[in-house]
């Protein structure tokens, strides 16, 4: 077989596995065997690039990120619906359609709760995807649009123009994943599938696309010189030949009939693997379509049932605390079963301490429960006419019921958390954050390593590390023993860490890199720094009281003595091996702007800061000198106004002892 054959094939068998896997939900190979495939494609695309195709499944991910989105308008425009919030309201939709188009056929589908774009096709090919925006103008987000496996790249058979309309969404199951990885590395979590699918197609970068496991439903044609169908249905049947993922669909000629499907659509939502807020009714007919028309805001042909939020009465039977993987304590809801949009409530969310004092909620009450967003069980309010005697508020523990060690409330008062340093609940956090790249830099111990070393029972805090098995980590999933080799080493060179380094892994509340830098360099070691007072600690500029509070406290709990005691034992370094060089730059302050061709910028700062200086991220009259390098903005622009000091790359070098010349002069200068 040539190369061009083999090429072919293995593009054909991977698009054919993608749609059965993606569109049919039937997949007939296994992920192993799929990734074998794919991998042997892109050798033969790197070694014959002539040979890549557009709908390569190798093609889906672009290699460069965008600066911005392109402006696109619609070639028709992308309407919106209106709204219906009951059955009258739906009566009175049919009236009017019946006022026009006679006996008309009614096709039902759900809403899916996503963010809506168009997709375009010439000659069979996919050449740009672009968001609704207001309608008329959206933007292009093609490279985003790619990274869907269920969306065909290449269509058999199709017309020379095809524009067709669909809805990307975000499933359930991975935006729960998604926001439990966010919730591992400390980064806020999305509030809804929505604002994730939303937030994940306005990426810059299509490889975060990519890494969001978006998916997309198809439910309209916008354009297409195919020669026109009868009704809507049948082009959506048209469209799942062309083997896009179509949106289910009903069809009804009485309205009491669609309204009980639209009542039981809605309890039977979670069956689908997308959030619905409500369901879609629409005309089936094209010509009466044509004939109804539109309104300057809505198609007069089509209306959207939106569900209200279902409310029921419960009883609150008990409140438990969940320590979450952050070490927040969130309590829930143990409620009496309700039946509410379509499912069996047990459970819930009262998201923190705040909202059971304002609501005043006790074990024992009588409460109105709903669901938020149609998902999250959520207690509405307090019937107060019905609570028994001798109940009291719920006040939250004063220790972590996970693991006994204190609780402390955030800073800015929303969360209560656990301090714990060896707490099992927030194991995997602690060590995600522990191996991260700024903290102990341990390469290859991400997210998935940690949660597959952690479920073997291997760690059970982040000393266990460096007491790793070989054959045992080998063992793991998708590790073997050359990715166990290097592991084990990677871990093995991070015990000659700095100090700095591991005081910032340790997660001690407001102790970041800098503060950690600033501690490694005034103590020495850690021992030191453990023996330290908070008054001793405020002394030192840049730590104020709340964090010498949090140091303190953190040193003498006995979970952090433990884990400190076991990293010695594991031979983990605990010494400063960057003290300051010298203080000739001390009480001045800088700020970096620009691009440094000798350096990165953070690599600068550090520089700055081992002779003395502070680093700061923006100019004001204190700033001392701002070094600029190329394509320097408005920090430079700040500067010049502000009459401070600026050196160039050359300067800074000079001035840092990395370049011959005068540096007394310079620092004169920059004292005067």
């Amino acid at each position: 077989m040539d190369i061009k054959t083999q090429v072919a094939r293995l593009r054909d068998e991977l698009n054919e596995h993608n749609y059965r896997y993606y569109v049919l939900d039937a997949p007939s190979i296994s992920d192993f065997e799929y990734d074998r495939m794919l991998r042997e494609l892109e050798e033969l695309e790197a070694a014959h690039p002539e040979l890549i195709a557009p709908d390569s499944p190798t093609q889906r991910v672009g290699g460069q990120a965008l600066d911005s989105f392109q402006q696109v308008v619609h070639r028709v425009p992308l309407q919106s619906l209106q709204d219906v919030f009951s059955p009258d309201e739906l009566l009175d939709f049919d009236r009017r359609v019946g006022e026009t188009a006679k006996g008309p056929e009614y096709l039902l589908e759900p809403k899916v709760d996503g963010l809506s774009v168009a997709l375009e096709y010439e000659n069979g090919v996919f050449v740009r995807g672009a968001t609704r925006g207001d309608g008329q103008v959206g933007e292009d987000v093609t490279e985003n649009i790619r990274t869907i496996r269920s969306i065909p790249m290449k269509l058999e058979n199709a017309p020379a123009s095809l524009i067709v309309r669909g809805e990307v969404y975000m499933p359930r199951k991975t935006f729960e994943r998604l926001n439990e990885e966010r919730e591992l590395r400390g980064e806020p979590l999305f509030a809804n599938p929505r604002n994730a699918a939303a937030g994940s197609m306005r990426q810059l970068d299509p490889k975060i696309a990519a890494a969001r496991g978006l998916d997309m439903v198809v439910f309209n044609i916008q354009y297409t010189d195919h020669p026109p169908f009868e009704t809507d249905s049948a082009g959506l049947d048209w469209l799942k030949e062309l083997r896009f993922k179509v949106i289910d669909y009903q069809l009804f000629r009485d309205m009491e009939d669609i309204q009980s499907a639209v009542f039981e659509l809605g309890d039977q939502r979670e069956r689908y693997p997308f959030d619905i807020d409500g369901a879609v009714v629409k005309v089936n007919n094209l010509t009466q379509r044509d004939t109804l028309g539109e309104t300057a805001k809505f198609p007069r042909w089509a209306a959207a049932y939106k569900y209200p939020p279902e409310q029921k009465e419960s009883v609150v039977e008990d409140i438990v605390i969940q320590v979450g993987r952050t070490g927040v304590l969130t309590p829930k809801a143990v409620i009496s079963p309700v039946r509410l949009a379509g499912t069996t409530v047990t459970n819930a969310t009262l998201h923190n301490q705040d909202l059971i004092t304002e609501k005043d909620i006790r074990i024992g009450d009588t409460v109105v429960v709903q669901k938020a967003g149609e998902i999250i069980p959520e207690i509405v309010s307090v019937v107060k006419e019905k609570r028994p005697e001798g109940t009291v508020p719920y006040l939250f523990p004063t220790v972590c019921p996970v693991c006994g060690a204190a609780v402390a409330r955030d800073e800015d008062g929303a969360h209560i958390r656990c301090t714990g340093a060896e707490c099992p609940a927030q194991l995997l956090r602690n060590l995600t954050h522990f191996a991260s790249r700024d903290a102990m830099d341990i390469e290859g111990l991400g997210p998935a390593v940690v949660e597959g070393l952690v479920n073997a029972g291997m760690v059970k805090t982040p000393a266990d590390l460096y007491r790793l098995d070989r054959d045992q980590v080998a063992q793991l999933e998708r590790m073997g023993r050359k990715s166990a080799d290097n592991l084990l080493a990677a871990i093995e060179k991070s015990k000659e860490n700095d100090l700095s380094k591991l005081l910032f892994a340790f997660g001690i509340r407001q102790v970041g890199q800098k503060a950690g830098k600033i501690l490694a360099a005034r103590f020495g070691s850690l021992d030191a720094l453990a023996q330290a007072t908070e008054e001793e600690l405020t002394a030192i500029d840049d730590i104020g009281g709340i964090t010498a509070k949090y140091l303190t406290e953190w040193f003498a709990a006995p979970q952090s003595r433990h884990l400190i005691a076991a990293l010695k034992k594991a031979g983990v370094n605990m010494e400063s091996q960057a003290a300051p060089a010298g203080d000739k730059l001390a009480g001045l302050t800088f700020v970096l702007t620009g691009e440094l061709s000798s350096c990165s910028r953070k690599e600068a700062g550090e520089k700055l800061e081992a002779l003395g200086a502070k680093v700061s991220g923006s100019v004001s009259k204190k700033t001392g000198c701002v070094v600029a390098g190329e394509a320097a903005g408005s920090k430079l622009r700040k500067a010049q106004e502000l009459g401070v000091p600026v050196l160039d790359e050359e300067q800074f070098l000079v001035l840092v002892g990395e370049r011959e010349g005068d540096a007394e002069a310079l620092l004169a200068q920059l004292r005067k």
